[in-house]
């Protein structure tokens, strides 16, 4: 991962308080002598002690002062170090939900303590141990009794616009986060929002009326003193018992997508199936490896073969719905060690916000200890007319170590791939697909898929 001389992360740098930074491979906090009494009340009120309980927040231990890179560090912790990176543009619609609950679960404990959040920033959130976890210790402030919260605006765009817009007009629409790090003005979302979504009394308040308080306000100079007295502790309190009951209500069916019941049409007998799934986890054994991305993930049947051994897992897939049901089993069986993301692989998220440099691309993520493409090959080469040398030196850049599966030409999901497109494949033969990629990896091992032609294969990147 880059990062400036220091270990900066280039993510991490608007922030008063402190920053990110990196040391051999492992992230710390620096926190600033500016925030040196807050943090004292974070860590002494309880706070810290509580969301820590509940894994709402990440954990952290003290680490050496001399680490620190900036002379003006009062503190430096350790974190525990997450297991992937994501971004609120790759989540699907119950995970960007259970993440604005997170936010304002939250936020009221933080009011308990005398504490609020000074922002409720999406990117804040990350999946850690299976759940939607707060990561950004310095995101706290003192609580001031009558002001408003500082966050709500920010909850707004991060959070409720784009969980209204997958609900009520289209689930692609949550891709337009990618395009507004600071999350969706509210202008443009009530403008794509259906009028019937005035009828309901929250969307009404924090979305469409909010819009509109926000274009009356938009040159006001008005300082935070000068609102004090506008919210009491009651008001508040109602403040974040309509958002939560509002986001609560926001419903999406997955099974509006076209692969979000892919997994329970396979093209496998059940014996070939059975097989498959023996095979992956005897190469899974076989590689030992620390990591796995499985690309075309669908619902996760075979991620979960490789996260049953405590292996981080990315599972990728381009479909909202069959991500959507992926995070939902694992969130229902308490899985700790999956990480679905919406991403599309003829198009991988991209590197962006400051110089390119604040959000990482996909492919900077990596790379895995094991990449799988399992049932993958013929939708990119046919789907995407990608070519299998292309699809190869993709692959080599994303790890080290390749499980492939080949689906032949005379399977039945490559003859319909093949009736849809109009020009023939003469290259799409198991022999070109050997000879391209032989020139990216040694192939270590083949295995025939039982009641299918499909075969497996177990590569190392030369």
């Amino acid at each position: 991962m880059s990062s400036f001389p220091d270990g900066r992360l280039p993510g991490s740098f608007r922030d008063p308080a402190g920053f990110v930074f990196q040391r051999g491979g492992t992230f710390f906090r620096q926190v600033n002598r500016s925030y040196q009494a807050t943090f004292a009340t974070l860590m002494d009120s309880g706070l810290y002690a509580t969301l820590v309980e509940q894994g709402l927040l990440v954990r952290h231990e003290t680490a050496d002062l001399g680490l620190a890179p900036e002379p003006d560090a009062v503190a430096v912790v350790k974190p525990e170090q997450l297991g992937f990176v994501s971004y609120p543009f790759e989540w699907s619609f119950s995970q960007l939900k259970a993440s604005a609950l997170t936010t304002l679960r939250v936020q009221r404990l933080a009011l308990e303590c005398g504490l609020s959040l000074k922002d409720a920033s999406a990117y804040n959130i990350q999946l850690h141990h299976g759940r939607p976890t707060l990561i950004d210790t310095l995101s706290f402030e003192p609580y001031e009794p009558g002001l408003p919260w500082v966050g709500y605006r920010q909850f707004c765009q991060h959070f409720l616009a784009p969980l209204a817009l997958m609900a009520y007009r289209d689930i692609w629409l949550g891709s337009l986060l990618q395009g507004h790090l600071d999350g969706l003005p509210l202008d443009v979302a009530v403008r794509l929002l259906p009028w019937r979504t005035r009828l309901r009394p929250g969307l009404l308040m924090h979305l469409h009326l909010h819009s509109r308080a926000q274009a009356r306000h938009s040159d006001s100079t008005q300082s935070r003193d000068s609102l004090k007295g506008r919210m009491s502790r009651r008001r508040l309190d109602a403040l974040l018992e309509s958002l939560e009951s509002t986001i609560r209500r926001l419903m999406w069916n997955p099974g509006d997508t076209p692969w979000a019941s892919y997994g329970d049409q396979s093209s496998y007998s059940d014996a070939g199936q059975a097989d498959k799934e023996r095979l992956v986890a005897e190469h899974l054994a076989q590689v030992g490896a620390d990591s796995v991305w499985d690309l075309g993930g669908n619902v996760g049947i075979f991620s979960r073969i490789a996260a049953a051994k405590d292996i981080p897992v990315v599972s990728i897939d381009s479909d909202p719905g069959a991500i959507d049901l992926n995070y939902r089993q694992m969130a229902e069986r308490d899985e700790r060690h999956l990480f679905p993301i919406v991403a599309d692989l003829t198009s991988p998220s991209p590197a962006l916000g400051w110089a390119n440099r604040e959000v990482r691309s996909l492919m900077e993520r990596g790379p895995a200890g094991l990449v799988m493409a399992l049932a993958l090959v013929h939708h990119l080469a046919i789907g995407n007319n990608t070519r299998f040398e292309r699809l190869a030196q993709f692959f080599a850049s994303l790890g080290r170590i390749l499980l492939i599966e080949f689906v032949p030409p005379d399977d039945p999901m490559v003859v319909r791939l093949l009736a849809m497109r109009n020009h023939t494949f003469p290259w799409y033969t198991q022999a070109e697909f050997e000879v391209a990629f032989s020139r990216f990896f040694r192939i270590e091992r083949t295995d025939s898929v039982a009641d299918s032609q499909r075969r497996l294969y177990l590569m190392s990147s030369r």
